[in-house]
């Protein structure tokens, strides 16, 4: 396909070739066509419970080794033609909680969040609860993690992840009126933002043709609602991290930068030492914009995910 118009060899809908080009410049073809990639299985090592070597060695046969960027992370080579990776969760390790399934990349966008021990920490948009678990060991099950999610049947699992993974230091909160006793008072507050999912296309190849310019425009309106509400549980010198998987800057940088016109009192980190500090085996390969950072699976190997660090001035 090397001579092939730019939107073929990127094997993406027609009407999304101008938001990659506007996403990635030049090389958008080349992004587009690691979406359509086969994708690793990728794991996040449970450090309360086990080291990474030791998972690893349980995992040998699946083909189980360290992961190129997330610490925690251990990669599962993509499959070939009717391949289908092993079944890890029917291990004894997965049962005895020393791991959990969650892309890299997702597991790098809770590295990002920096949480830390003794913390204060929403997590406003939890979910099933990856990034929950993911923060839960980064703080060594100390401090306390409120998840909350405004779609209750999305926390429907997070109870049985938590009890598995030997989590203490988080409570499961389906009402955001239990939330109010926040207000202004959380270190970090972390919005994994409803999105299109356009930088998971390679795990989920049929929601690309079936997305639509409506959708984009209605998840754009889900994440301002979404931000504005969050960032009021942000503490003076706390910090509101937003991640997006999609790679559109119309629901990135563009979200973003709308926020921050709307919330004076908040200002971007610098993402680039971010990076560096939080991620440094990941030097030179995220795309860092105006008001965040991108990885994607031709950057970074990952899913694409968009991550933007927010500081409330003190």
């Amino acid at each position: 396909l090397a001579a092939a118009p730019d939107g073929v060899r990127a094997d993406v809908p027609a009407w999304c070739e101008p938001l990659f080009a506007r996403a990635f410049g030049a090389g958008w073809p080349e992004e587009g066509a690691a979406l359509a990639a086969r994708p690793p299985l990728d794991l996040r090592v449970n450090r309360l419970k086990a080291e990474r070597d030791k998972v690893a060695a349980a995992l040998m046969r699946a083909g189980a080794a360290p992961a190129a960027l997330a610490p925690d992370g251990l990669r599962v080579p993509a499959t070939e033609a009717a391949g289908r990776h092993p079944n890890v969760q029917a291990d004894p390790a997965f049962r005895k909680g020393w791991f959990e399934v969650q892309d890299e990349g997702s597991q790098l966008a809770a590295v990002l969040a920096a949480a830390a021990p003794g913390e204060q920490v929403v997590d406003f948009c939890a979910g099933a609860g990856g990034k929950t678990l993911a923060l839960a060991a980064a703080m060594d099950n100390r401090g306390q993690i409120f998840a909350h999610d405004a779609d209750r049947a999305r926390l429907a699992p997070i109870v049985d992840r938590l009890k598995r993974a030997g989590t203490r230091n988080v409570q499961v909160v389906a009402g955001e009126d239990e939330l109010a006793p926040l207000a202004g008072a959380a270190d970090l507050v972390l919005v994994d933002a409803p999105c299109t999912g356009s930088g998971t296309w390679r795990r989920r190849p049929d929601a690309k043709w079936r997305l639509t310019d409506r959708q984009l425009a209605a998840r754009q309106a889900e994440q301002a609602a979404v931000l504005d509400a969050a960032a009021r549980y942000v503490r003076p010198g706390g910090r509101l991290v937003y991640v997006t998987c999609s790679l559109f800057a119309e629901e990135n940088d563009d979200q973003v930068a709308a926020f921050l016109e709307r919330a004076p009192g908040f200002a971007a980190a610098d993402h680039a030492a971010l990076w560096r500090r939080q991620v440094p085996a990941g030097e030179g390969r995220a795309r860092i914009g105006r008001h965040g950072l991108v990885l994607s699976p031709a950057l970074t190997g990952t899913d694409g995910f968009f991550v933007a660090s927010l500081a409330r001035a003190g």
